[in-house]
């Protein structure tokens, strides 16, 4: 097992590195000078800015220089916004988005997974082409116009919650809702593809064979299988929820990290964008880590390899 966690460290530090490195280059191929940019009439002091912060210098020289601060966990200072940490941006912000995806995914996982149950259980009935209509619209549909709509519904038509801004509880219920929707469609189908194809093993007949009753089957044997595949796609469920989130909280007028990432682009911010995209490239690989760890103590089968 330590060995098995060590491997799995070590992939998840060269999958950060990987990420911080391709990004940092990427980023410094988008044309125009960022003090340029937040100020169009001083070229001088654009210069002046452009070299005070190293970006004249060579691009290794700045990937040097990018990655001994990484390492000292330090993303530096916004080019935009004089005097502002990337820290500070991330340790006001973040709590935020994290709150609005730990919201989506306590209300999303839950509901999709008992639709899911259902649509199988029930499978051609009403309830199963209720749920497949559910989750094709919410599929296809995207995220902002299904935002719009709930806002045109229930906040103008209705006015059951606030149509925008983040100060009491119930201002986080449309954004927690719009942002689980994709969770729950996608758990909703995995969790009936899975139920059906669970429902013709072997052990299953054995088990109905042997006289156990209907309900000790479904969830003693045929929910609980499977639920353990479902458990593997909660790294990416975490890396959609938290790229997600960037959409609603610019609909929802959130303060969360969405709009300082969406800004740090298109200001050329080139600290404070790549500070984001690391960040949340540490929170993404550390679930999937966990997430890794996760599934062999629940799943005593799969090899440690």
């Amino acid at each position: 097992m330590i060995k098995y966690v060590a491997k799995r460290l070590v992939i998840s530090l060269a999958t950060v590195w990987a990420i911080a490195t391709i990004c940092f280059f990427l980023i410094r191929l988008l044309p125009g000078n960022p003090f340029i940019v937040a100020n169009p009439l001083d070229i001088t002091n654009a210069d002046k800015m452009m070299e005070y912060y190293g970006l004249n210098d060579p691009v290794w020289m700045q990937y040097v220089r990018f990655m001994n601060s990484l390492l000292h966990l330090d993303f530096g200072y916004s080019l935009a916004h004089a005097g502002r940490s990337v820290n500070e941006v991330i340790a006001l912000y973040f709590p935020v988005t994290a709150q609005l995806a730990i919201q989506a995914m306590l209300f999303g996982i839950p509901t999709g997974t008992l639709l899911g149950i259902l649509s199988a259980y029930k499978r051609g009935g009403t309830i199963d082409i209720s749920t497949q209509l559910l989750t094709i619209m919410t599929t296809a549909i995207p995220a902002y116009v299904l935002a719009a709509m709930l806002q045109l519904l229930l906040s103008v038509k209705l006015g059951w919650f606030p149509a925008s801004g983040w100060e009491t509880q119930k201002y986080t219920i449309l954004p927690t809702i719009c942002l689980s929707l994709g969770m729950i469609s996608g758990h909703c189908r995995g969790m009936r593809t899975l139920m059906l194809e669970v429902g013709q093993q072997d052990y299953l007949k054995t088990a109905k064979a042997k006289g156990l009753s209907e309900a000790r089957i479904i969830f003693f044997h045929q929910i609980r299988n499977a639920l353990l595949p479902m458990v593997t796609n909660l790294g990416l469920e975490i890396a959609g929820l938290l790229m997600g989130s960037f959409v609603i909280e610019k609909i929802f007028s959130v303060p969360g990290l969405g709009k300082y990432f969406v800004n740090s682009i298109n200001e050329l911010d080139y600290t404070m964008a790549m500070g984001l995209v690391v960040f949340q490239a540490v929170v993404v690989v550390a679930a999937n880590f966990i997430v890794d760890i996760l599934y062999v103590l629940i799943d005593p089968r799969v090899k440690l390899d």
